[in-house]
């Protein structure tokens, strides 16, 4: 069956880039695009005119929240009463345990993909927190997230998170990690149980990684198991590494190394490895503040950097920059790690960011962005098929409305978009040439009964931050409100 979209905008693929196509059309028969131009002379089965849109390829994900947002509390919390926001010792060796059942962390994960539709998202590498988890994520929960992410049609690189330590803040106030080694194994042996899973199921919108989680919570043993697994399985594997200087201190007192050289170690540092954030490498100015060769050494080695401009700016980081490790050759992609999914929001924060990083307006163009949310994830995957509209590439559009009057006027429709607009103006998606997002909603999803599920859900989860604090602080304490609450007058009594 062939299928046709007309829009004002197309961002199609020319010349081994993107280039703005104007009142054009896109055909894609099966999940292949077949035709980008002005006017296709061809019979179709069937058409949508999309009016004043502009059509992008489908946007890739590759730290996209897969969980119930915790951002929205906790990027308010200065150091002490940060603190109360991880385990305490005690709740590790003596408490801990599953916040939501099975059927209740299945919600969260319908409610995630959905939000990650709504905002133009096709391809995706989930993230999740484990603070509310006994540990991090058992086999169970990532069967049922592909019998999801199947159901929306959504294109996936999936793997459960596993570790062999925990965050955590000791009696006396200070950081470290706690370890159960044989958590970090099970979860090892379930990853590779997973991507056995996943070899059988055989559906080409899902592919199976390994996801271990941040590296101060790895054992040499299990960072060294995973880079061999992963050698011998040639699958992706993505590690948060370089988030901030908790982290640094902490792989500097267990290991006697940066966390790059402890990478470099096991053999990690090569084109399978995706690092989310990478902010905290020589440049950065609460390290060494100059380049000493950590760039160097990442563009050398292949790896991707997936930037999360928008929460790295909530939680008070940015690269030291954009523009620097582009021209060192470093390949950048896009994440959002935090709630809301939008990469376009995210997009423009990052170009406003790098413009403070180099002192100037032309630092990181909007265009360079759109790359990195294409491209970029494409060259990640290794998919050379993804992030593009062309003949031959597979079928990820996503639409998004551009005729609202409160966007403003319009000079050039990418940037215009990028600085006025929102991914909540995706209005159609097709993913492999499937619809997912069609006149702005999901079919067969019930929206508002997903958003009265998250809602008590997510009371839940905030209400068990107590339990785990050190001080064991109760929930009003630990996540005060802006302003105190509105007291009616009492009514005067008359004789």
């Amino acid at each position: 069956m062939r299928t046709r979209w007309r829009a004002r905008h197309i961002l199609a693929h020319q010349g081994g880039g993107h280039a703005l196509l104007r009142d054009g059309e896109v055909v894609w028969e099966g999940d292949t695009v077949v035709y980008v131009g002005p006017r296709y002379e061809g019979a179709v089965d069937e058409e949508r005119d999309l009016g004043e849109s502009l059509v992008m390829p489908g946007l890739i994900d590759l730290d996209a929240l897969t969980d119930i947002d915790h951002l929205v509390i906790d990027s308010w919390a200065g150091p002490e009463r940060g603190k109360g926001l991880q385990w305490s010792l005690d709740y590790f060796t003596h408490r801990r345990h599953d916040v939501f059942t099975p059927r209740e962390r299945a919600t969260i994960r319908a409610y995630a993909l959905a939000q990650l539709a709504l905002h133009g998202i096709t391809t995706f590498m989930p993230i999740a927190s484990e603070v509310h988890s006994r540990w991090a994520e058992p086999y169970e929960e990532l069967v049922d997230m592909a019998r999801t992410a199947r159901g929306i049609g959504l294109r996936g690189y999936l793997g459960p998170a596993y570790r062999s330590g925990v965050n955590v803040v000791l009696p006396d106030g200070t950081r470290d990690v706690a370890f159960d080694e044989e958590e970090g194994r099970a979860g090892l042996r379930d990853a590779v149980r997973f991507l056995d899973h996943l070899a059988e199921l055989d559906d080409p919108l899902l592919t199976g990684v390994l996801l271990p989680c941040r590296i101060e919570t790895l054992t040499e043993e299990l960072l060294g198991e995973t880079a061999r697994i992963g050698r011998e399985r040639g699958v992706l594997i993505r590690l948060h590494a370089l988030q901030g200087l908790v982290e640094r201190d902490i792989i500097r007192r267990r290991h006697g190394l940066s966390s790059l050289e402890l990478l470099e170690k096991h053999d990690l540092l090569n084109p399978n490895l995706l690092i989310p954030h990478t902010v905290t490498i020589d440049r950065h100015p609460s390290v060494h503040g100059e380049d000493r060769g950590d760039l160097a050494l990442l563009a050398g080695s292949g790896v991707s950097v997936i930037h999360c401009p928008q929460t790295s700016l909530r939680y008070g980081e940015m690269l030291h920059s954009f523009r620097a490790y582009r021209e060192a050759g470093v390949n950048l992609c896009l994440g959002t790690d935090s709630f809301p999914p939008d990469l376009i929001r995210g997009m423009d924060v990052g170009v406003h960011l790098a413009k403070i990083a180099e002192g100037c307006s032309d630092a990181a163009p909007a265009e360079q962005y759109v790359e990195a949310a294409t491209l970029g994830g494409a060259r990640a995957l290794g998919r050379d098929d993804l992030g593009r509209i062309a003949p031959g590439a597979q079928a990820d559009l996503v639409a998004f409305s551009l005729d609202d009057i409160r966007d403003g006027v319009l000079d050039d429709p990418v940037r215009t978009f990028l600085l006025n607009g929102t991914a909540r103006q995706a209005t159609d998606s097709v993913v492999a040439g499937r619809p997912v997002l069609v006149d702005g909603g999901l079919p067969g999803i019930d929206l508002e009964a997903l958003r009265r599920e998250a809602q008590a859900l997510f009371e839940r989860m905030r209400d068990a931050y107590s339990e785990r604090d050190v001080k064991r602080r109760e929930t009003a304490e630990l996540f005060p409100a802006t302003f105190p609450a509105f007291r009616a007058p009492e009514r005067e009594v008359r004789a």
